[in-house]
């Protein structure tokens, strides 16, 4: 369990890795990134793991009733909709950052991060699935932060450095992810040289 400082830390060094990663260059915004998205609109994608902070703390409370970061992802997961409206949804939110990706996403990460200093732990984000203290929201972004940002290092063929609290952070919820659907022995296995992952194999 991770103390809400370390969570904190782990958020603000994946958002400004997410920042520092985003291209300058718009001969490279419409490059293929990730599934139907270009950059840019995987950019806009990722910014919604900012995005969904600010909006989810301004929705009228509500009583929690998901209590752990593992649960949201299994319940988002659950109830993910259309395909193609998540992907329309990235495509929107890349349009919406303008036509400076950079400024547009580091100002973002700036008031967020701002925002979360000054909400605490206890704050209840109102998500799609339950209401949630953001003391367990906010893991789930910084593993939306993270694996996004690798996706699009990889996209722009840039090294793939997480910052190793925000890496240690997203593992930390793949393990829980493998607990509680029940894949800890092939996870344990794979990642000591005793065997492949079985082809398709996500936690997600």
């Amino acid at each position: 369990m991770h103390t809400w400082e370390e969570s904190q830390a782990a958020f603000d060094a994946a958002a400004r890795w997410f920042a520092a990663t985003v291209p300058g260059e718009r001969d490279r915004w419409g490059l293929r990134a990730l599934g139907v998205w270009t950059v840019r609109d995987l950019v806009g994608h990722t910014s919604r793991a900012l995005l969904t902070v600010e909006s989810y703390l301004q929705e009228p409370q509500q009583a929690v009733d998901v209590t752990s970061a593992a649960d949201y992802l299994e319940l988002a997961l659950a109830s993910v909709g259309d395909p193609q409206a998540v992907a329309r949804r990235g495509r929107e939110a890349g349009v919406t950052l303008g036509d400076d990706l950079v400024s547009s996403v580091r100002t973002l990460v700036d008031r967020v991060t701002a925002l979360i200093a000054d909400s605490g732990p206890e704050a209840v984000a109102v998500t799609p699935v339950g209401a949630m203290h953001l003391q367990h929201y906010l893991p789930t972004r910084t593993f939306e932060l993270t694996v996004h940002t690798c996706d699009l290092a990889t996209a722009l063929d840039l090294p793939l450095s997480p910052p190793d609290l925000a890496a240690a952070h997203s593992l930390g919820l793949i393990a829980e992810l493998a607990l509680t659907s029940g894949q800890a022995p092939t996870l344990l296995l794979a990642s000591t040289g005793r065997g492949p992952l079985p082809t398709g194999f996500s936690l997600l």
